[in-house]
């Protein structure tokens, strides 16, 4: 599900990101950045139940995508799960990751 305001695009996700479902993920960022590119694509990952190494390589190719068309890819509501898995594997700071205030 994709809402869009003047300033974003705010794509929600459920499920696993994983091998089975990168293709849609990817597919939906494509069309955010193909109609009149907003400067923020927000996803909002509280619906998300487990991400695997797929589906951590395309939230980095996603995020260079975004950037090249001059939009910006931020993670919200990111379970500490997937923080940890981010961690671990070192690209945390390849994402930008918005924190929820404590």
């Amino acid at each position: 599900m994709t809402r869009r305001t003047p300033t974003e695009a705010v794509v929600a996700l459920t499920g696993e990101i994983d091998m089975s479902t990168v293709q849609r993920l990817a597919r939906a960022v494509d069309e955010v950045l193909a109609i009149e590119t907003p400067p923020r694509v927000v996803l909002d990952l509280h619906g998300v139940t487990f991400c695997d190494s797929q589906g951590l390589g395309t939230l980095v190719v996603l995020s260079r995508k975004a950037a090249l068309a001059h939009s910006c890819l931020i993670l919200v509501n990111v379970g500490d799960f997937l923080l940890r898995v981010l961690d671990i594997t070192g690209l945390r700071g390849a994402l930008m990751i918005k924190e929820q205030p404590a």
